[in-house]
C-alpha cells in the first residue's frame, strides 16, 4: 500500500508518501508545495491539483489521508482550505483511491500519546520513526508525514519497522 498524507494550505502544503511493504514501511517522498500568495486563487488551486496529480501518478498512490479541518479565527481561510480539500476528494475519486480523514487530536494522540501535542513534538516523533529524515524548514512537512503514518495505522495492518 502507498499512502499520501497531506497537510493542505494555500501558502504551504506539506506532503508525505509512505509505502508499506510486508511488515515494513518506507518514506518514499516528503516535502512542501509552496504557493505564491500573489497569484490568483484559481491559479493556486490549479497548481495544487497538478502537483498532487503528479505525486499520485509518480508513486502509484493507493490512498490519501488528511486532517479534518478546524475553524480558526479566519472564516475565509477555512472556506478556501475547502477548495484544496475538494481537489483531494476529486483526485481520490478520479484515481479510485481510498480517502481517510483524521482529527488533529487523533493524529497527535496516536503519535505522541497526547492529543494536544505541539507541532515540534509531532516532528520529534516523526524524525524518530524515520531516522534518515532531516528536520524540515517547515513543520507542515512532518505534519503530513504524521498524517500518512496514522492513515497507514488506521488500515489496521501491522507495521513492524519504519524506514526512510
Amino acid at each position: 500500500m502507498v499512502i499520501l498524507g497531506v497537510d493542505p494550505g494555500f501558502r504551504i502544503t506539506g506532503y508525505g508518501i509512505i509505502k508499506k511493504d510486508g511488515q515494513k514501511a518506507y518514506l518514499l517522498d516528503q516535502g512542501a508545495l509552496r504557493l505564491n500568495p500573489q497569484k490568483h486563487l484559481s491559479e493556486r488551486v490549479f497548481l495544487f491539483h497538478e502537483f498532487m496529480t503528479e505525486k499520485i501518478l509518480a508513486h502509484q498512490v493507493q490512498a490519501i489521508c488528511l486532517e479534518t479541518p478546524f475553524m480558526g479565527k479566519n472564516a475565509q481561510n477555512f472556506l478556501k482550505l475547502g477548495y484544496l480539500r475538494g481537489i483531494l476528494y476529486l483526485l481520490a475519486a478520479k484515481h479510485k483511491l481510498a480517502l481517510t480523514e483524521l482529527a488533529p487530536t487523533e493524529i497527535k494522540m496516536s503519535l505522541t500519546g497526547f492529543g494536544f501535542a505541539s507541532k515540534e513534538q509531532v516532528a520529534d516523533v516523526v524524525l524518530r520513526l524515520f531516522p534518515g529524515m532531516q528536520m524540515p524548514d517547515k513543520l507542515d512537512i512532518t505534519d503530513a508525514v504524521a498524517i500518512a503514518v496514522c492513515g497507514l495505522w488506521k488500515t489496521n495492518q501491522p507495521v513492524h519497522s519504519l524506514r526512510v
